[in-house]
């Protein structure tokens, strides 16, 4: 398993000098610009660090690339995998850093692996760029790893294409790539098992690159917690068994992200499981609900106004759970929080949230909960409800999800919304909303003109004479720097949204998430269903 499979704390900043350095996730202070020698397997003479301008943008706009996938219109695309089959490359802008990390070893460059990604990207493969004479790190690329083998060409050759050619075109061709092939062992397979069976790839991503002039300085492949060189032919320095990767916080990347407090987020598997729909009982209890709910819902849409009255429900019903989230902050660990989030919402809440949602007024207005108090509840939520969407209502996620990525981007959380927004982008490769943050995470864009967009078409609601009332739960946030520039006070609470007296501030009878004494209890649809 790698040592990354549990989030903790990292960062990237900090002087050093040797080897290729680490580039970091966009929107966190990264990890400056190491140099890179031809041979990572032998340590340079040390170098002098050099500084560059802080910030969180991207390095260079030739940092933005993507590889190809048809199901990414926002962003050039890669043959998709069976394993996979529908999800968008991720691609990563550097940013820039004040301090220096230089790497000097195989060894550091796989760890540093998980801070320039923001999470462990396991069954990926990966392209970093390297720039310059001390081997800058630039941008990079994520792709899951077909499981046919006969798409390895064709995906090796777009990744290099895209790598090398975007950063041409905006005068930052790199001079190096490094290459990282993670997958964990099949059952009855060995990490070196791994290594050998990934080798043909690893070779046609060296030859891809080399056909374009870039050579790839350092291709490691990363499995069962140890790693291999394909690179280098020494067994002193890279034995056949491979080389245990360093105890997690005890290297200079650790350091260097302890410092800057950057955060690598667990794995990629760990991260999308937050999103998975549920299964087993649970998930037939609430596809039946989800029937019951659309039976009804048509009726209502066929009624005069039916349209606007429903789109009222559900933004109403979503200020009211996002208050309920609010009020109650659960602890622990991911797994535990995301059962505590879903006994907060009933299967019935959730499926006439998740139906209300596929409207697109009612999704754009759900998205003005997106900063201040009700950005981390919001999200919440919405992974919720990504979670509900159990059975024959899996495409119902893609609106929930790409809520997520959005309030994700957001919130300066590039390697989550990349994460929720190519989950998105794999249920429906068109939905056009996922395909322009996509591609806006991926070219390090600045949020902020969206959010106040947004801004804007709430204050315009909540004033504009006739218009349907913005929801109570997210009005103290979303239009906080709107009313303050105004002068005028805050709307009042009203309808469910008000705050009302229970266990834990839940705004339902006690019974309904406690067992009357304070303690939780799970329960069916009269209750909060546990996960």
């Amino acid at each position: 398993m790698n040592p990354h499979s549990e989030p903790s704390k990292r960062t990237t900043d900090g002087d050093s000098t040797a080897q290729p350095a680490a580039p970091t996730p966009s929107h966190t202070p990264g990890p400056p610009e190491p140099p890179a020698s031809a041979d990572p397997h032998r340590a340079p003479e040390p170098a002098p660090p050099t500084r560059s301008a802080a910030g969180s943008g991207p390095l260079d706009s030739a940092h933005t690339t993507t590889p190809s996938n048809p199901a990414d219109t926002a962003s050039p695309s890669a043959p998709s995998s069976p394993a996979r089959s529908s999800a968008p490359a991720d691609a990563v802008p550097a940013a820039d850093s004040e301090t220096q990390v230089t790497l000097r070893s195989p060894a550091e460059l796989a760890d540093a692996l998980p801070y320039l990604m923001g999470f462990y990207p396991d069954d990926s493969v990966v392209l970093v760029a390297l720039h310059g004479d001390r081997g800058r790190f630039g941008g990079r690329v994520r792709l899951g790893i077909p499981t046919d083998t006969t798409q390895w060409p064709d995906v090796a050759d777009q990744l290099a294409d895209c790598l090398v050619n975007a950063g041409k075109d905006r005068d930052a061709r790199p001079e190096a790539i490094l290459v990282y092939l993670c997958q964990e062992p099949a059952p009855g397979e060995s990490g070196k098992d791994v290594k050998d069976r990934l080798r043909p790839l690893a070779q046609r991503l060296r030859t891809a690159c080399g056909a374009l002039d870039v050579p790839v300085l350092e291709a490691l492949c990363l499995s069962n917690g140890r790693f291999w060189s394909y690179c280098c032919p020494d067994f002193r320095c890279c034995p056949a068994e491979g080389s245990p990767m360093v105890m997690p916080g005890t290297s200079v990347m650790a350091a260097a992200a302890a410092y800057a407090g950057m955060q690598v987020r667990g794995s990629l598997k760990e991260m999308e499981a937050r999103l998975m729909p549920r299964t087993g009982r649970r998930a037939v209890e609430q596809e039946k609900t989800l029937d019951a709910a659309a039976g009804a819902l048509v009726p209502r849409m066929l009624e005069r106004d039916g349209a606007a009255a429903v789109r009222q429900h559900t933004l109403a019903l979503a200020g009211a759970m996002i208050h309920r989230f609010r009020q109650d902050t659960p602890s622990g660990s991911n797994r535990a929080r995301d059962a505590c989030d879903d006994a907060l919402i009933t299967d019935a809440e959730a499926a006439d949230l998740i139906l209300g949602l596929q409207d697109r007024v009612t999704r754009d207005r759900a998205a003005e909960w997106m900063d201040g108090s009700a950005a981390a509840p919001a999200l919440r939520l919405w992974r919720a409800l990504a979670r509900r969407c159990a059975g024959g209502y899996a495409e119902h996620a893609v609106a929930p999800l790409t809520l997520a990525g959005w309030v994700c981007w957001s919130t300066e959380d590039g390697p989550s919304a990349r994460v929720a927004l190519s989950c998105a982008l794999s249920l429906d490769p068109e939905y056009t909303f996922a395909q322009l943050l996509h591609r806006a995470v991926n070219e390090g864009l600045d949020p902020e003109p969206l959010r106040r967009c947004l801004r804007e078409q709430h204050h315009e609601a909540m004033t504009t004479a006739g218009g349907d009332p913005a929801p109570d739960a997210g009005s103290a946030t979303t239009t906080e720097a709107t009313r303050r520039q105004a002068g005028r006070p805050g709307p009042t609470r009203r309808g469910p949204t008000r705050r009302l007296r229970g266990p834990r501030g839940s705004t339902g009878p006690g019974t309904r998430s406690t067992d009357g004494r304070g303690r939780r209890r799970t329960g069916r649809d009269g209750d909060r269903s546990r996960r």
